[in-house]
């Protein structure tokens, strides 16, 4: 489908990435990873054929039709959101004017006997069997079901799409992006902007993509669930697996682990070969033998182990003062944008040193909320802060914080004050701010890079309380770890949004949903909140079912011949499951006993880690299969 071929891109006479190789197949779903700057958004570019290639190849299948989700779009004002979507469908609406042209001129003739009114019917025909094959009588269905699982109400089809912000038009652009018949997707933070319940609609889609996708994202949870492959790009370098990324990341350690031993004990061979050489040199007799070695050991490939790129920023919250025990309080809270309401009446305690997350679709008033809190925007209602409350508060759209005529050292400079202004410099270096990087304005910054420098500016502000709205929004993998820490350590009160269900996870013990202008307290983390939904989504389905199953049991009491004879033969099955899982977890539990004791020896057999990860690959299955037979037996 798509071959690339030694790919080199520089910048400033630094390569980017030098001389990387490989290959896109149907149903490969690459998730492309590496640290803010490492190059992933230019790759996407350059398979786009958006930007020039420096050298190297990529060769492209015939008819190959590629997508690309950009960071920047640009729509034409005065469409519907319905409108815009449907561009997505450039030779159906071209054959739809066709067909309207067609259809005009036949009811305005009356030449029926004629060759040209002929052509024109089977004109008609031809094109009418066109569309149909195109898909033209679904493709509105299409578009108002692939919306709605963007997170779009049917009340939103008909509005005009500069009405909404830069988040709802990224959806709208996914959209269109999703209904097009293209070959090769190119996602470039593709979940930036959504919502939980959309990237769950979202991964499902993706799953049951035939074509090929390439995914930028810093959303592990998301990568795990959706990609079959993970490229690390890495001091210019990349590393390809076919494996998501969390088992990407178990097996290049694995991998290191073997370069490593591997290196160790080439380097041990080396060693005594130089001794071997020094000995002989000193007889006249076994000068031969010395040039053999010398000959022998400069023919010897030395093996190199993968360096790791391990550049984090560090980072740490400090305490201020401690406040009161009371945060703040809300009642009767309302938020109006114009004609449409987006908070009523809310009511919220928030203590000192909870951990509170805001979850919930887009447009629903979690960043409002955020913004009210620290003073941003006006309110009715009642809204009190505790005694000794100092808010940091970092923003989603934090390119509007911050001046793009400023360099980096002027604006931390700007916010310093006498006691932290001597720590700038530290600041910014522990943020890998460093060197000459410090004299960059911030207009040329990445989202990364201004997200990182955001996060530093708010060192230098006393705080108890942080109000962060999406702050992992654009952070590479290692720098939303280092985020995800320092928030766990934090020891003040923590108010999140987002919608990032691996950053949430371990962070917050309380969930707010925003949702129709109110909101509604979950006492737990995301992963209860997430269990609680999905109940609630199909509490009616499971009554209905259990009421099924309720009459079943009277009309079936006494079970029937055929019943008997599958249950025994479901006690076979079960019965040979077990003794295969018994026998399996044995083998596993010598292999672990065996690398204890024998690691290098080991490691070194041929294909072992390939082939113990089939046995933990095996076991696994065979445990599915034994749950789904005792749950067949249970209900027989």
């Amino acid at each position: 489908m798509l071959n690339i071929h030694n790919l080199s891109v520089s910048f400033g006479g630094e390569f980017l990435f030098e001389e990387i190789s490989f290959r896109l197949n149907p149903g490969n779903r690459v998730g492309l990873i590496g640290k803010n700057g490492a190059g992933k958004s230019t790759l996407l570019k350059l398979l786009s054929k958006e930007m020039p290639i420096d050298s190297g190849t990529i060769a492209a299948d015939k008819d190959v039709k590629i997508g690309f989700l950009k960071q920047d779009i640009d729509f034409v004002e005065g469409r519907s959101v319905l409108e815009e979507s449907y561009q997505a469908f450039e030779e159906i609406k071209a054959l739809e004017l066709k067909l309207d042209e067609i259809n005009h001129q036949l009811a305005e003739r009356t030449d029926y006997e004629s060759e040209s009114y002929s052509q024109l019917i089977i004109d008609l025909n031809d094109i009418t069997h066109h569309y149909e094959i195109l898909g033209g009588y679904n493709y509105q269905g299409e578009t108002e079901k692939v919306l709605q699982g963007l997170g779009f109400s049917r009340e939103d089809f008909d509005k005009k799409t500069e009405t909404f912000s830069g988040g709802w038009r990224m959806r709208i652009e996914l959209a269109k992006l999703l209904l097009q018949t293209n070959d090769v997707l190119l996602l470039d933070e593709p979940t930036n902007h959504l919502d939980i319940e959309s990237i769950i609609w979202l991964e499902q889609f993706l799953k049951g993509y035939s074509g090929a996708v390439v995914i930028v994202s810093h959303d592990k949870m998301f990568l795990d669930n959706v990609t079959n492959r993970t490229i690390e790009i890495s001091l210019g370098r990349i590393y390809d697996y076919n494996k998501p990324y969390s088992e990407y990341l178990i097996q290049r350690n694995e991998l290191k682990t073997q370069q490593l031993s591997a290196q160790k004990n080439q380097e041990k061979q080396i060693q005594q070969t130089e001794k071997l050489i020094e000995k002989f040199r000193a007889k006249a007799s076994k000068a031969t033998m010395a040039q053999s070695l010398i000959k022998k050991l400069d023919k010897i490939d030395r093996i190199e182990v993968d360096e790791d790129d391990n550049s984090v920023m560090n980072l740490r919250f400090p305490i201020s003062i401690t406040p009161g025990k009371i945060i703040a309080e809300i009642e009767n809270l309302s938020k109006n944008y114009g004609e449409k309401q987006v908070l009523n009446n809310i009511d919220l305690l928030i203590e000192r040193d909870s951990k509170t997350a805001f979850v919930g679709q887009n447009g629903q008033g979690k960043s409002t909320l955020a913004k009210i809190m620290v003073g941003e925007l006006d309110y009715t209602g009642h809204l009190k802060l505790g005694h000794n409350v100092q808010i940091g508060y970092f923003a989603q759209n934090q390119a509007e914080y911050l001046d793009g005529t400023k360099t980096i050292l002027d604006t931390m400079i700007d916010a310093a004050n006498e006691t932290n202004r001597s720590k700038v410099r530290d600041i910014l270096g522990s943020f890998l701010f460093r060197g000459d990087d410090v004299d960059k304005y911030v207009r040329v910054l990445s989202g990364g890079e201004r997200n990182r420098l955001a996060l530093a500016k708010m060192l230098l502000q006393p705080l108890n309380v942080l109000v962060m709205d999406e702050p992992t929004n654009h952070l590479d993998i290692k720098s939303k770890n280092v985020l995800k820490q320092a928030l766990q350590n934090f020891e003040g009160t923590l108010i999140l949004v987002s919608h990032d269900r691996d950053f949430l996870q371990g962070l917050t013990n309380k969930v707010y949903e925003f949702k129709d202008q109110k909101i509604r307290e979950y006492l737990g983390d995301i992963d209860y909140y997430l269990e609680q939904r999905k109940a609630e989504n199909f509490r009616a389905i499971e009554k209905k079912t259990k009421v099924k199953q309720e009459v079943k049991k009277e009309e079936n009491k006494k079970v029937d011949y055929k019943d008997q004879k599958k249950i025994k033969s479901l006690k076979n099955k079960l019965s040979n499951v077990e003794s295969e899982i018994s026998t399996l977890e044995s083998t596993i539990k010598k292999i672990d006993e065996k690398l204890l004791l024998e690691y290098e020896a080991t490691i070194a057999e041929p294909d072992f880690f390939d082939k113990y990860e089939a046995k933990k690959k095996k076991l696994k299955e065979l445990m599915a299969t034994w749950e789904d037979l005792t749950l067949s037996l249970e209900d027989m």
